[in-house]
């Protein structure tokens, strides 16, 4: 009886869904819909062409010193994940004037530790269907305009991933089909793939590590539907550097001391900021401050208000990296209920396998580390899904983030925690922006700065328009751009013994570059062939010193940590091979940045104290229990 009510509610819902999609969803938006076609053609122009040259950090930080009382920035943002970063972006396009800085680099904090998805929210799905709650079923239909929006908008950091649910029985099979097939009818035009039904034989082909025999039952078969996979912190620094060429004064590594107000009115006016490379400080004046400073938003809005209710609910992300033999290139697994009842993902990403999971309670820390009970929970729930043995030795990084759920500080009680966004100004002049998640970072951004034109009175020249804008190294790029790499490019190396010899520019470096920085791989590969940066980082993967070097000028990449967490990734990866690049990349930055001894001492130990954060096999302190 209970089976036959969830199925019909599935449809029920599911002819709901088709009925309101016209009504939920917005309409197609043109050109003109987003403020005019010559607006975003100069924009548009400004972040494509492929000799733009990002403003330096000095020139950034002059122009946010220049700020002051007389003649303000429209717009402060304070935070550089990728709600903030896409406030800039979204503000500096719509002509106003506007500063971002970020104390530590961007993305560092929950931006860089996601699951890497671009999504619209399978599980949303699922309890709008057995809640019956219209708000989360409109939660999913625009998640997933959003997931499309943002795949389109950088393709050469996202893309489509097939995603394997395992159904060890019949019911498992009709149930999860006909979810997904909702979630399919839901995207409507915004379908990535339509989903489908695979034998147990067709799934063992496809995912050959997928147990046969799982749970105690013979394996059914499986249905594999589609969402968007990104590389979450180089699509943040894309965010950032695109409002950088489109007008956005942006600074990494530059903290909020204290808030500055109006002696008169109180309203919030600006803000004092430290750079944390020089220690020099400076008052920034702006009409508005928008507050997106992900799970420090409290801290944030009690600088202007001591006794500010607190609206953010931390929830821990931990994830941890498996070899890439633990699932196939191109093939994704779902474990839809854990003991706890949480989910549980394992998807390829970039050459290794990540498998994690969300919803922990946690406390907000600057550094969060995942506690080895919960590297264990990973292991034990994806174990019972795999033929290969699963071991602790194995897990080549591993890593938590912190999710900042949102409440709504005039709420009277905590029934209002939000999947969604929630945007507060209960300060005047501090626009609070927090929730949501990573696919829709570029609608919060819109709803946070339309608050803040509100509030500041401020006169844009038009509409949003980062509906329709490319990010830096988008426009034009192709999958096959990477045989342009692989035909026109040597990579110049130089030998231990000094001497420089060529090297062949490979498929897995150029398909790197070309993922990792679109249509801008080729400068890249130019710095690797012309100034002997050829060499890989560290065995067995893809990186390049001429990486460093690029991005120290093209990227605002400040320290040795900003480049094996956020820039390559390698931190995520490997935390061991990491550890074993730092002092070459520091090397190489301190060429770029002009470093001296001391400076170069200090990079390396901030490097390994940031990697023992990520309890990778060698550095974890683990009983190893039945993982071994």
């Amino acid at each position: 009886m209970a089976t036959s009510i969830r199925l019909r509610r599935l449809g029920t819902v599911a002819l709901a869904a088709g009925g309101a999609y016209t009504i939920l969803r917005d309409p197609s938006i043109s050109v003109n819909d987003r403020g005019g076609g010559s607006a975003l053609q100069i924009v548009k122009q400004k972040i494509a062409d492929p000799f733009a040259v990002i403003p330096s950090r000095a020139v950034q930080e002059s122009a946010l010193m220049g700020a002051s009382l007389a003649n303000p920035l429209d717009v402060l943002v304070v935070g550089g994940g990728a709600t903030g970063s896409g406030v800039a972006l979204d503000a500096a396009t719509r002509g106003l004037r506007v500063g971002l800085v970020e104390r530590e680099d961007f993305s560092s904090g929950t931006s860089s530790r996601s699951t890497k998805l671009v999504h619209g929210g399978v599980r949303y799905l699922e309890k709008a269907v057995f809640n019956l709650d219209y708000g989360q079923l409109k939660l999913v239909f625009h998640a997933l305009e959003a997931r499309k929006q943002v795949i389109d908008n950088a393709p050469h950091l996202c893309h489509a991933l097939p995603c394997m649910t395992p159904c060890f029985d019949w019911f498992e099979v009709i149930y999860y089909w006909m979810g997904l097939k909702m979630y399919d009818l839901v995207a409507g035009r915004h379908l990535l793939h339509v989903s489908r039904y695979y034998s147990a034989q067709e799934s063992l082909e496809l995912f050959p590590t997928l147990a046969r025999n799982g749970k105690e039952k013979t394996l059914k078969g499986t249905v594999v539907y589609y969402d968007g996979q990104m590389n979450d912190s180089r699509l943040n620094v894309a965010i950032a550097c695109s409002a950088a060429l489109a007008g956005a004064a942006v600074l990494n590594h530059a903290e909020v001391v204290s808030l500055l107000k109006d002696d008169v009115t109180g309203r919030i006016i600006g803000a004092r900021i430290r750079n944390n490379l020089s220690g020099k400080e400076f008052d920034t004046y702006a009409k508005v401050v928008v507050n997106a400073a992900g799970p420090f938003c409290d801290s944030v809005r009690q600088m202007a208000d001591k006794k500010a209710k607190p609206m953010i609910i931390p929830s821990s992300g931990v994830h941890i990296v498996l070899p890439d033999y633990y699932s196939p290139e191109g093939m994704g697994l779902i474990v839809p209920k854990t003991k706890d009842g949480r989910v549980v993902f394992m998807l390829p990403w970039l050459g290794r396998t990540v498998a994690g999971t969300t919803d922990s309670n946690t406390s907000i820390t600057m550094l969060p580390e995942p506690h080895e009970n919960e590297i264990e929970f990973i292991l034990d729930a994806i174990s019972g899904y795999l033929n290969v043995k699963v071991r602790r030795t194995d897990v080549l990084s591993a890593w938590s983030g912190i999710r900042p759920l949102a409440m709504d500080p005039k709420a009277k009680n905590t029934e209002s925690i939000s999947r969604d966004h929630v945007v507060s100004e209960d300060y005047p002049g501090l626009v609070t922006i927090t929730g949501g998640k990573w696919t829709t970072y570029r609608s919060m951004a819109e709803d946070a700065l339309d608050a803040a034109i509100k509030s500041g009175k401020l006169n844009p020249t038009n509409k949003c328009l980062t509906y329709n804008i490319q990010l830096v190294g988008a426009d034009g790029w192709e999958p096959a751009s990477f045989t342009i790499l692989a035909q026109q490019y040597v990579r110049m190396k130089r030998t231990y013994r000094g001497n420089v010899v060529p090297g062949v520019m490979d498929t897995a470096s150029a398909k790197h570059l070309s993922h990792a920085y679109g249509t801008l791989a080729e400068r890249v590969a130019a710095i690797a062939q012309n100034e002997n940066l050829g060499k890989r980082l560290a065995h067995g993967y893809p990186f390049l010193e001429a990486e460093v070097a690029y991005c120290a000028r093209n990227e605002y990449c400040e320290s040795a940590v900003d480049f094996i967490a956020r820039r390559s990734r390698l931190a995520f990866l490997d935390t061991d091979a990491a550890n074993r690049v730092l002092p070459r990349v520091i090397e190489i930055l301190a060429a770029e940045h002009k470093w001296d001894k001391s400076r170069q001492k200090e990079e390396l130990k901030k490097g390994r104290e940031f990697l023992e954060t990520f309890k990778s096999s060698k550095n974890a302190q683990f009983h190893d229990g039945k993982h071994k």
